[in-house]
């Protein structure tokens, strides 16, 4: 049973909180195995990934090649289905779309006493997207991390992916080369992180590195970032319903299974306003869930981290998702647009009764690479912007120098930093 609660309730401060602050990362310690995998990648380079591949994917590089060849993505997007093709079709151009607006502009202008200023943006020349090959194989995961690498004009996009046992997903295959992915490599977990942070022989270092992964891929990326940059460091999915009782309860209780199927740690949670209606939507999970091929994982998360939370008002609930910060927010209410203009922390936003949360996975353009674990609080999801850079710019003439030189001596004199004052004084003295 999931955990509910009650606004009403004189211990709901101290049970909200508890919710709040719940860790559900994996427990396991990887970080010193991380560290030697990346040690050993660093000083063996190609020889570590093929250890590794062998411990871990049960099979040959040697053998079952390194590099799986565009070709070979292009073979696995002209045998798909043609109803499949079309619908990732549709999802890379709504992608592309929608990504295509975050693209920034370069600015410059000159002030009253003739400096000239501004802003230059380009994109990384090489970026590494780290694609899962178990539980997490989806193919909609590789638009949404490749299209806005192409996007921002990356030169070079690489994808590293394990294939357990040599088996390679078509359907990922399919997406890299409807994305436009340069190389793909057959390695995986923390060794293929170090890999692309640090290039090996047969692999070129990357600068971002993007995508998800276990926690040793994400622990690879927190080790790595520095070396190269990188997106996030994610945790499990999470999904924050606010329904009133006007919705079907079928729908809901979808919606919140929608993520509890991803991992046995994902968390949804359903805020309502009315009593009866909460009933309805847990018994419509239950239903709902022996229909699932995914139920023991769904029904693990629902019953160890699900929650339903009645208020008395859903003018709460602005308040309480804050604190949550969800990776994902639906507002299933007769005025959404009034909740969501007091709501300040969430990955994303889906506003009314008909904009499920699995629609934006798929097919509505915005990305779905979002800030988990109340990371929302200050942090963004996937976008163009993860891929480039601002580079700003200064011109000075001799009457712009004179102008705003005598601040800057007089500033670094005050600081103790006479030979910044003299690079700027030898100037003036012009």
């Amino acid at each position: 049973m999931p955990l509910r609660l009650d606004s009403r309730d004189r211990d709901f401060a101290d049970a909200f909180t508890a919710l709040v602050e719940g860790r559900r990362e994996a427990d396991e310690d990887v970080s010193r195995d991380v560290s030697a995998i990346i040690a050993a990648v660093r000083k063996q380079g190609d020889a570590a990934l093929a250890d590794y591949t062998r411990r871990f994917d049960r099979h040959d590089l040697d053998s079952s090649g390194w590099r799986i060849e565009r070709s070979s993505c292009d073979i696995a997007l002209a045998g798909l289905d043609p109803e499949l093709r079309a619908a990732l079709e549709l999802a890379a151009e709504r992608i592309r779309a929608y990504h295509a607006e975050q693209r920034p502009a370069d600015s410059a202008r000159t002030d009253s006493v003739g400096v000239r200023m501004g802003a230059r943006w380009g994109a990384v020349e090489a970026a590494g997207l780290y694609v899962p090959g178990g539980r997490a194989a989806y193919p909609s995961s590789v638009l949404m991390n490749a299209i806005p690498a192409k996007v921002a004009g990356v030169d070079r996009l690489v994808m590293v992916t394990p294939t357990p046992d040599g088996v390679v997903n078509p359907l990922v295959l399919a997406a890299a080369s409807l994305a436009g992915v340069d190389e793909v490599w057959r390695i995986g977990g923390a060794q293929a992180i170090a890999a692309l942070a640090y290039g090996t022989g047969r692999i070129r270092a990357v600068d971002v590195i993007v995508g998800p992964g276990n926690a040793w891929v994400a622990e690879a990326k927190r080790q790595l970032y520095g070396v190269v940059g990188i997106d996030m460091v994610a945790g499990p999915s999470e999904i924050v319903v606010v329904a009133d009782a006007d919705n079907d309860a079928a729908w809901i209780a979808a919606d919140l299974l929608s993520q509890a199927e991803h991992d046995p740690t994902s968390q949804s949670i359903l805020f309502t306003d009315d009593a009866a209606f909460a009933d309805r939507v847990e018994a419509a999970v239950e239903a709902q869930l022996g229909t699932l091929k995914t139920e023991a994982t769904a029904r693990t998360s629902w019953t160890d981290n699900g929650a339903i939370i009645l208020v008395a008002s859903l003018d709460e609930v602005p308040a309480l998702s804050d604190r949550l910060a969800p990776e994902h927010l639906e507002l299933a209410v007769a005025d959404p647009q009034a909740l969501f203009d007091r709501i300040r922390h969430a990955g994303s936003v889906f506003l009314g009764r008909h904009a499920p949360e699995a629609v934006g996975d798929y097919v509505a353009g915005p990305n779905h690479v979002l800030p988990t674990g109340r990371r929302a609080r200050f942090a963004s999801g996937l976008s163009v912007l993860d891929f480039m850079k601002r580079t700003s710019f200064i011109a000075l003439d001799a009457a712009a120098i004179t102008a705003i030189g005598p601040a800057a001596v007089a500033l670094a004199n005050a600081e103790g930093l006479p030979a910044h004052a003299a690079s700027v004084a030898a100037r003036l003295e012009r």
